[in-house]
């Protein structure tokens, strides 16, 4: 078998079960209805755990730059929620977060007809929590790494 540093096999950690609280998953799931943000480029939370979250988007024209690819604006923006609901999800009840910082590396174009964002903690603090989001594309079930977030949320 070739070695590819860009398929996901080597790039995604296995989500894992950890258990939620009804309260914690319930919050989670409540301000992410709130984010017209979300909204407007139609995306869905598809898995929740501690930790970790995973979302979806489809493909849309009007999402698109000038060649057709998913705008990177959008990319960043599925990945950066990704990481945000990841941290809010270790954060206790009545606390909120914000991103405070992100770099994000775009691998490839984002050509496909449906978008993954995994976000997961990487550490996690009283204050800050360090996140990482990666981005799939999926096009005829081929599924590719198109671009990887590092972020720093902050406790609100």
């Amino acid at each position: 078998m070739d070695f590819d540093p860009l398929t996901p096999r080597f790039y995604a950690r296995p989500m894992t079960d950890k258990s939620l609280s009804d309260d914690i998953a319930e919050r989670v799931r409540a301000s992410f209805a709130q984010q017209a943000a979300m909204q407007s480029i139609g995306a869905s939370i598809v898995r929740l755990a501690a930790g970790e979250v995973e979302l979806t988007m489809p493909y849309r024209a009007e999402l698109t730059q000038q060649h057709g690819f998913l705008h990177a604006g959008i990319v960043t923006t599925l990945a950066d929620s990704a990481c945000g609901y990841a941290a809010l999800s270790l954060m206790p009840l009545g606390s909120d977060v914000l991103s405070v910082e992100f770099k994000v590396n775009l691998l490839r174009p984002a050509a496909g007809q449906r978008f993954r964002a995994v976000g997961s903690v990487l550490k996690s603090g009283r204050t800050l929590m360090v996140t990482r989001g990666d981005v799939w594309a999926t096009q005829d079930d081929q599924e590719v790494l198109i671009a990887t977030m590092l972020a720093t949320m902050i406790r609100k």
